[in-house]
């Protein structure tokens, strides 16, 4: 970072790598202006604002909602769904989000890319937690599926949906990526600690129950039997 002058950060790929939520052995920088970079460096000449950069683990690097959005440019959409799934797991944050910077830059390569997760990803956020428990409840009945106790007490902790005879919980996610990320390390600790109650716990997110229903199902009809 030093060797490609003031204002550089890490980017592309190689962010993705730093934040976690792509491997990647190339090395790319995006500087302002200035000098060359080292040899085996991929240096991006482009303006980045403060609010597209941070600092993570001591190196300079673009923000993660930057980095998604010059992933946009050069990842297939598969890979790129891959990436923005991955940071909504690690519940990986920004001030500034990608909407923001799709309307800051109108005209950036992979636009077009972005735009339908992005979308899909509104529409998960607006979902709050009673909406999406009134569609389970809905997918349930269609299925002909048994329904859950809703919002009971399991060992201690409130749960979303139990079949008590069974053994199952259900927690529905709407929208991760918000959520800071202590509260993945408190589900995924509540989870564990209940699995070793003898329950087996599964989480369905919004994007699950509406585009693999069936699979959805399936796997339910396999837990419930």
């Amino acid at each position: 970072m030093l060797a490609c002058g003031a204002g550089a950060a890490l980017s592309h790929v190689s962010a993705a790598a730093l934040w976690g939520i792509r491997q990647s052995p190339r090395i790319e920088v995006t500087a302002p202006t200035g000098r060359r970079g080292p040899r085996g460096v991929v240096v991006h000449r482009a303006p980045l604002r403060d609010d597209e950069r941070t600092t993570h683990r001591g190196i300079p690097t673009t923000t993660v909602r930057r980095t998604l959005l010059d992933l946009s440019a050069v990842l297939r959409p598969d890979d790129l769904r891959s990436a923005l799934r991955q940071a909504e797991q690690l519940r990986l944050t920004d001030p500034l989000s990608l909407g923001d910077l799709v309307e800051r830059y109108p005209r950036r390569p992979g636009l077009a890319a972005i735009k339908a997760p992005l979308e899909e990803t509104s529409i998960g956020a607006r979902m709050v937690r009673s909406e999406l428990e009134e569609r389970f409840q809905a997918f349930l009945l269609n299925a002909g599926l048994p329904l859950p106790r809703t919002n009971q007490r399991v060992e201690g902790y409130e749960v979303d949906c139990v079949w008590p005879a069974q053994r199952l919980i259900v927690e529905l996610d709407g929208h991760a990526s918000h959520a800071p990320t202590y509260a993945f390390e408190d589900d995924r600790a509540r989870d564990r600690r209940l699995e070793a109650a003898g329950w087996h716990v599964i989480r369905i997110t919004w994007r699950q129950l509406h585009e693999e229903p069936q699979l959805v199902e399936a796997d339910l009809r396999r837990l419930l039997s």
